[in-house]
């Protein structure tokens, strides 16, 4: 197998999650699939054309939501009892498992969507019975409708639960907007089967950097890692790789790491006091008059102890309903052996553990069972970093809570973005570097006298719009990071950045700053400006006046804003709108210009009129004539898709993988392409947008509406003013 760092795999699902039943990729895998893309236009979501999410989250009563998050965590149900008559292990696990999907890599999965309701999340093995968790919480989401999400609720119930059992928690922001439907977006993993061998995602099993480089989990269907230790063969040693690779690729260091795993399994306990074989299956296959719920426990008889999650069996402290520094004075204090749970999982229990330490039934008080430890666990005691992390928290309690305090809030908020998101009276004054802080911008500028000068400084027409096209592109609507606001494209890392034109951006900027000093405007509003403007030269070049709507008020980060280790993901190694391609990328052109398309909010048609519009405007990367269907380079014409759907050119690969599109009649080279041109023309789907465009009566609002698409990628990251 060869080292999964250097695979290149897709990050999209292409087909995976829609290769059964009828769809055409059953029976024609290489096709492209664009159904990545349809989420954005498909009519799954409910609500009214004008609602606005975020100004119905402000009239929320924020404190009566915590509240009764609170009031349920005690009021026991017989049809899914408490463990101790206390839901915050429970709630705890929904939000952890709920955020825990997070990924830096591509910024996908995460709590921000409420995605943990949908397939495949709500019947992964790892989420098993999480399901009675969002059930408890229904009452609550009823009674405050649609200002509380799915995606809040669900994030907050686990931080309400920390402060009932005596954490002071750092705070929450509410504002996540659910989504109404699977994700399909997400690549899991190429795994052959849930929980099945590392087959699909490691290269080399003893080195956990080999695990594929899109995904942050060791197995498909798990979070992290197999409780287990790793393919379910417990080595503490070889889990602590695992949990440090996987912990690292959703941006927490060794400090974080540490304190999730102990301050997790300070509280609640894993369930697996009977056979796995008895229990039903998940809520994806599970029976009909199970109205939804997975797991079904026919012996559970109304107890606590009968529960069932991972298969692992116990608590891992003497008092799990309360914060305190339990977990690690069991961890160091003992030794510990490995035994089997009822059913059938591998676990970690105490030898010769006293009496005192021992921990009450879930159910009966009076049976008393020993504590556990998951290889995870243990895997904080054997790895030597880890074990000097922890040893401090066990020496200084106060300083481990706040880490753990801080660090808890950035796994639940890790997806909002910017705090322009975080809405509500317990959001920190504090900004934390992981937010992406930017600061506020000055609106109050002369805007035509700023464009005057743009037009003067002698920069070409592409140069503008491919400089704010690379500066707004790198907006993950995922997770809500990068984008034109802050101007960070000036900053290490991106200004060093291949996929940049390192000289070029330089010799642009070196234009735009002096401009952005003289009129007190952000160097981010004048980069958009810039684009702006040459997108208006060519719409004048076209004989058309279309002006295009702009926004000031974007502010511009510093390297002291930045955490520059954490913006390299998001680095691009493709860019099928600029047609570049990095050598070293094994996955088509066309398809990772799909994941961009996705990432930034685009529908097809969207996609479509924006490579359309880029590639007549010239801004290719290096200037190449690849995908350049015209003869009046910088007008703003329809010429890309006239030229695709022209009979009278013929299309021929060459050796080095383009394309040249020759005259029928001559054989005389006319244009030279990629794959991520003709797949608009070779593509069914795509070829319906291309000939719309291609139409005579079309040619004005191709214009409109690439002036629409690109607004909606240089403001994707306005959360100011959105």
């Amino acid at each position: 197998m060869t080292d999964a760092k250097t695979t290149g795999r897709c990050p999209v699902s292409h087909g995976g999650n829609t290769s059964t039943g009828n769809h055409p990729t059953k029976w024609w895998p290489e096709s492209l699939n664009l159904d990545i893309l349809r989420q954005h236009g498909a009519p799954t979501n409910p609500m009214s054309p004008d609602y606005n999410h975020k100004e119905a989250v402000k009239s929320l009563n924020f404190q009566g939501v915590w509240d009764d998050v609170k009031a349920l965590l005690t009021d026991s149900q017989p049809w899914w009892p408490a463990d101790w008559g206390h839901y915050g292990g429970l709630m705890i696990r929904l939000s952890w498992h709920a955020a825990g999907s997070y990924r830096l890599a591509d910024g996908r999965g995460g709590a921000g969507t409420g995605n943990i309701r949908f397939e495949p999340l709500n019947s992964w093995p790892d989420n098993a019975s999480l399901d009675k968790a969002c059930r408890l919480l229904w009452p609550i989401k009823k009674k405050y409708g649609n200002a509380l999400s799915w995606a809040d609720l669900t994030a907050l119930a686990g931080t309400v639960a920390y402060e009932s059992m005596g954490l002071k928690v750092f705070g929450f922001g509410f504002g996540r907007e659910d989504v109404y439907a699977p994700e399909i977006d997400i690549n899991w993993g190429g795994d052959s089967e849930i929980l099945g061998e590392t087959d699909g995602r490691v290269a080399d099993l003893n080195d956990a950097n080999t695990m594929d480089e899109g995904v942050a989990a060791s197995h498909l269907g798990l979070i992290y890692v197999n409780p287990e230790g790793v393919n379910g063969n417990p080595d503490p040693a070889l889990t602590a790789k695992y949990v440090r690779t996987t912990f690292a690729r959703m941006a927490m260091n060794d400090e974080e790491t540490a304190a999730l795993t102990v301050g997790g399994h300070t509280v609640g306990k894993a369930h697996g006091a009977m056979a796995a074989d008895n229990i039903g299956k998940e809520p994806s296959i599970g029976r009909m008059e199970d109205a939804g719920l997975g797991w079904h426990n026919p012996d559970a008889k109304g107890k606590a102890n009968q529960h069932f999650t991972s298969g692992i069996e116990g608590a891992w402290t003497s008092n799990p309903t309360q914060w305190d520094d339990g977990y690690l004075k069991l961890l160091f204090e003992y030794e510990w052996e490995l035994k089997k749970s009822p059913a059938g999982a591998w676990q970690w229990e105490p030898v010769d553990i006293k009496e005192e330490h021992k921990v009450p039934d879930a159910s009966d008080p009076d049976i008393k069972h020993n504590p556990i430890m998951t290889d995870a666990d243990m895997a904080m005691k054997v790895d030597p970093i880890y074990n000097k992390i922890c040893q401090k928290f066990k020496d200084d309690h106060e300083y481990f809570s706040e880490v753990f305090a801080r660090a808890w809030f950035k796994l639940t908020h890790r997806d909002m973005g910017p705090k322009d998101n975080y809405i509500g009276p317990f959001v920190p004054q504090e900004d934390l570097i992981w937010q992406d802080p930017i600061p506020a911008g000055n609106s109050d500028y002369d805007i035509a006298a700023a464009k005057k000068d743009i037009k003067n400084c002698g920069l070409s027409l592409a140069d503008m719009v491919a400089t704010a096209w690379d500066s707004a592109r790198t907006y993950r609507g995922s997770d809500k990071r990068g984008g034109a606001n802050g101007a960070r494209i000036r900053l290490a890392p991106q200004k060093d950045w291949q996929g940049n034109e390192p000289e070029r951006l330089a010799k642009v900027l070196s234009k735009l700053e002096p401009i952005a000093k003289k009129h007190n405007a952000s160097v981010a509003d004048i980069i958009v400006l810039a684009g702006n403007v040459g997108i208006e030269q060519a719409i004048e070049k076209a004989g058309k006046s279309v002006k295009v709507p702009f926004t000031p008020g974007r502010g511009d980060a510093t390297d002291e804003m930045t955490d520059a280790e954490s913006f390299d993901v998001l680095e691009p190694k493709s860019d099928g709108f600029r047609n570049w391609h990095h050598s070293d990328r094994q996955s088509k052109p066309e398809i990772l210009m799909l994941d961009r398309a996705q990432l930034l909010g685009l529908t097809i048609a969207e996609m479509v009129v924006l490579v359309g519009g880029l590639r007549v405007l010239g801004t290719t990367y290096g200037g190449s004539k690849l995908g350049v269907f015209t003869d009046n380079e910088g007008v703003l014409s329809t010429d890309f898709f006239e030229n695709l759907t022209d009979m009278g050119l013929s299309w021929h690969a060459m050796e080095d993988g383009s394309y040249e599109l020759r005259e029928r009649d001559s054989g005389s080279i006319k244009y030279f392409a990629t794959s991520a041109d003709l797949v608009f023309g070779s593509n069914a789907a795509l070829r319906t947008y291309v000939e719309h465009y291609a139409q005579d009566d079309n040619k004005d609002k191709f214009i409109n509406d690439f002036v629409a698409a690109w607004c909606k990628v240089m403001d994707a990251d306005r959360f100011d003013v959105k």
